[in-house]
């Protein structure tokens, strides 16, 4: 299998110089369109201690693995400029955990924020300078390029390669979807959230604990019960150590209701000028990018005037209200959250749980194909090209797959309930619906649409089934 992968170029490495931190950018997307080596911050940092605890927090994450930790993925940073604030998010390498850093404006003085997205060089040896800087040194930040004399001296001009996986890409699109429904749960003082995080283990295997909000702090349980929240691989917590000394508060957010059995959940603390936020996959074995949380609104058939309409709308702001855009667009809601989906999934949305809003932000990858990036949408595609979705018999929908046959039950409105095939028995719907099902509610969405001919769903994509 071929690894899509975005190259990344830096003029010279970032670094950390006498009270100044040059953040070197690689190509990006900004409003004027794409750029080389955008600039988008020069200033001071108003809390010098927390904001590089923090962006060191976040380059860590990016290095490390905590699902079979063999070896190092030293990945660079995403950072988006929403105009009045700066955002750096990354993934670890196993893919489990999305951390994100938000500068917020009261953490930042100097030139105005500029707006755009890019990645930024974390190296070794800046990581090494933010760890060993003076406590209390005033420091400067500088995010872009600055001008070089190429040529003057040994290393003025540096151009790396930094391999980026689609697996970040996925990643975001479906922690977005996923955070979208989390509520906040809990909301523990400083001193309660120091207490309660240098508590927990640095290390292990992905044992799953469950906490309970009791006064102004967490108690653990033994089992998921009402009010529980899921503490899925506590090591992985751990990247938020170094910023204790400056938490200021830890806001906790899960899904609502009672869990059944493991959930994401994401973990804010925040500290003066800004807050880091570590969201945690439900096993440290599993990665963001196959959550398959978009799928049922990727498999609309979304005209794509309506994805560029909200496009050309969005506008690195940081808040991101549908129901704006569906005004200022003219479309109706729920076209809003299909197109929105599919923008999702070129990075282009994320999700801030503080604000409780979508923010804009677009990632230096090429568009592509939305089936390339969905293997199970791309399955079901083909099992509707090859006319593999029988006719309803009952309560089930058989489902032709070479030799293989798969019954998905659906309901009395004929929606798909769930099928018979391996990925079902192991996830129950939890990773979203497999090929099969997916493939049923397209069908149905067909059956009722005027004059929709079941091949133009397939839309001539090439791929295997889902087996």
């Amino acid at each position: 299998m071929t690894t899509a992968v975005h190259a990344l170029r830096y003029l010279h490495p970032s670094a950390l110089r006498p009270s100044r931190l040059d953040l070197a950018t690689s190509g990006g997307a900004t409003p004027q369109g794409a750029a080389e080596h955008p600039r988008f911050f020069a200033g001071v940092l108003r809390h010098p201690d927390a904001a590089a605890a923090a962006l060191l927090a976040v380059a860590d994450v990016a290095a490390a693995r905590y699902h079979r930790p063999v070896g190092a993925a030293s990945l660079d940073p995403v950072v988006t400029a929403d105009g009045d604030r700066l955002r750096f998010e990354s993934f670890s390498g196993c893919g489990g955990v999305h951390a994100r850093l938000d500068v917020l404006p009261e953490g930042l003085d100097g030139a105005a924020t500029g707006h755009g997205t890019t990645n930024v060089d974390v190296n070794a040896p800046l990581r090494e300078a933010l760890r060993l800087r003076t406590p209390g040194e005033r420091l400067r930040l500088a995010v872009g390029a600055e001008e070089l004399a190429v040529g003057v001296g040994a290393g003025e001009l540096v151009e790396r390669k930094v391999p980026l996986p689609q697996r970040w890409l996925k990643g975001f699109a479906e922690t977005q979807v996923l955070t979208a429904r989390f509520d906040r749960r809990a909301e523990l003082p400083a001193a309660e959230a120091v207490r309660f995080l240098r508590a927990l283990p640095t290390t292990g295997r992905g044992t799953v604990r469950w906490v309970l909000p009791a006064g102004p702090g967490l108690r653990a349980t033994s089992r998921p019960g009402p009010g529980a929240i899921c503490l899925p691989g506590p090591e992985r917590l751990s990247a938020l150590r170094p910023l204790l000394r400056h938490a200021t508060a830890l806001h906790v957010y899960a899904p609502p209701g009672t869990p059944a059995g493991p959930t994401a959940s994401a973990w804010e603390l925040a500290f003066p000028g800004g807050r880091l936020t570590l969201t945690l996959s439900p096993d440290s074995s599993r990665g963001f990018s196959g959550e398959g949380g978009l799928l049922d609104l990727l498999a609309a058939d979304v005209p794509a005037a309506d994805v560029d309409a909200l496009a050309a709308l969005l506008a690195w702001d940081p808040r991101i209200e549908p129901a704006d855009l569906a005004e200022d667009s003219g479309l109706a809601p729920d076209r809003v959250r299909a197109a929105l989906a599919h923008l999702a999934t070129g990075g282009q949305i994320g999700y801030d749980l503080a604000e409780a809003a979508h923010f804009h932000r677009r990632l230096p990858y090429e568009s592509g194909r939305v089936e390339d990036r969905n293997p199970r949408l791309r399955s079901a595609r083909a099992l509707l090209a090859a006319d593999a979705v029988g006719p309803v018999t009952g309560d089930l929908r058989v489902v032709t797959v070479g030799d293989h046959v798969h019954h998905v039950r659906v309901g009395a409105d004929g929606t798909a309930l769930g099928c018979t095939c391996r990925w079902w028995a192991r996830h129950r719907g939890d990773r979203g619906p497999c090929s099969h099902v997916l493939a049923v509610r397209m069908t149905g969405r067909a059956d009722w649409a005027d004059g929709t001919d079941r091949a133009d769903w397939a839309d001539g994509t090439d791929g295997a089934a889902q087996k």
